[in-house]
């Protein structure tokens, strides 16, 4: 586009003639980003649609209106951009995450405390002693976890079907250019048959529970929402699981597999973990009492390394964004990294410090965005902050954490941000 074109949208580089630019965001996103940050200030134009957005206080302005002058990102190959079926959807989403937020609270989280750590016992132990790719334990572990809390004795073969979702979005997200549904590659049929695996297997879950004589006594999710009055139909309860699955599965693995990586880095801190949770550890039960290290060394790693990098919305009317104008239709991406590594919110932003987070200091204004905020904030936030502060002190009591590239193994600006090809051994130790 051309700089200061128009005086209603923000300014932006120019780009490629016909690509725009695609070519240099996607050969080097997050330097890409800090570079337009750096000529164009908090708010700068990508494309004609699309406006990246580096500004806390304008951010939460936009997450805060979402629902009414925005929607969240639209769904995969919707080129209608049709806004007000999307904007439909978000209401019938608003209306499920009322009914399921008590199944999601820091209470109910607590109440899966055990299960959470057996879970992760069983997954380290398999690997203990050898060196395993990272994210893939640590995709095992949130797929289980997420899988059983959801559907309880039913959750059998959902993990599988959590990590054929990730294998058939990862070849959209390393290019910004998307051929539309109808062109027949490998990639959009495969997208669109996992799709259907998953929509069917989970429906069919949730209408043999409905059918069975203990559909609402299982103690999990899908007991919760079957139990709910008005009746929730099958087809709601199947998508907002749905959701809940997908979120509780990419999100947490990303953060831990960050996690991992700074345990191995940092010894002494994997110390003072273990000597928080009460030593070493062997099959005994967890602590259950609150862990403030383990909690500031997940916060600190939301902060560096915020698994949704960046989240969209999409203009549901013709509004504003701050001084400029947006259109109906038109994009925002939000930037929570760079916001959380902006020296005019954070002192010592680049340094891994998670003493910042003891003695309850809060966030700086609204510069602290790992699950996002408004009214679509992240449904399993508090599930999401009380699993990975369990497995933290957990994974700090059983192992010393031993990795060949952690040095090397930067984040990967795409999909959910997690360290590169990161390899660990976890070595037991003994109690």
């Amino acid at each position: 586009m051309a700089n200061g074109a128009d005086t209603d949208r923000p300014p932006g580089p120019r780009g490629h003639w016909l690509m725009g630019n695609i070519p240099e965001y996607d050969a080097d996103r997050i330097g890409f980003l800090r570079r337009n940050h750096d000529e164009y200030g908090d708010v700068f134009s990508y494309d004609e649609r699309t406006v990246f957005v580096i500004d806390p206080d304008l951010t939460h302005d936009v997450l805060a209106r979402t629902n009414r002058d925005f929607l969240t990102e639209l769904a995969p190959f919707d080129t209608r951009r049709d806004i007000d079926q999307a904007a439909e959807q978000g209401d019938s989403w608003m209306s499920a995450r009322r009914t399921v937020w008590p199944g999601l609270s820091h209470s109910a989280a607590t109440e899966a405390d055990h299960r959470t750590v057996e879970i992760l016992d069983t997954v380290t132990g398999e690997v203990a002693g050898r060196e395993c790719d990272v994210l893939t334990l640590t995709r095992t572990f949130t797929a289980r976890s997420i899988s059983e809390y959801c559907f309880g004795p039913d959750s059998a073969g959902i993990p599988e079907l959590l990590d054929e979702a990730l294998d058939v979005t990862r070849p959209f997200s390393g290019t910004s250019y998307q051929f539309p549904a109808w062109v027949p590659l490998r990639r959009n049929r495969r997208f669109f048959r996992a799709h259907r695996h998953t929509i069917e297997t989970l429906y069919g879950i949730v209408r043999r529970r409905r059918a069975s004589a203990n559909g609402t006594s299982q103690g999990d999710l899908l007991s919760m929402l079957l139990g709910v009055h008005p009746e929730m139909p099958d087809r709601t309860v199947m998508s907002t699981l749905r959701g809940i699955l997908m979120g509780g599965h990419g999100v947490p693995a990303s953060a831990l597999s960050s996690i991992v990586r700074e345990l191995a880095r940092r010894p002494r801190l994997a110390a003072d973990l273990r000597a928080e949770a009460g030593g070493p550890a062997g099959a005994e039960a967890p602590p259950t009492a609150r862990l403030p290290l383990a909690e500031a060394v997940v916060k600190e790693v939301l902060r560096l390394y915020p698994p949704v990098w960046l989240m969209t919305r999409t203009a549901r009317t013709a509004t504003s964004l701050g001084k400029w104008s947006l259109r109906p239709g038109d994009d925002v991406l939000l930037n929570p990294y760079l916001i959380h590594r902006d020296p005019r919110w954070w002192p010592r932003p680049d340094e891994f410090d998670p003493a910042r987070w003891l003695g309850g200091q809060a966030a700086p204004g609204s510069a602290y965005l790992p699950f996002g905020a408004g009214p679509r904030v992240c449904l399993g936030s508090a599930l999401t902050m009380r699993q990975l502060t369990l497995a933290t002190s957990r994974l700090a009591q059983r192992f010393t954490i031993e990795s060949p590239n952690a040095e090397a193994a930067d984040p990967e600006f795409l999909g959910r941000l997690a360290p590169t090809g990161l390899r660990a051994q976890f070595r037991p130790i003994s109690g």
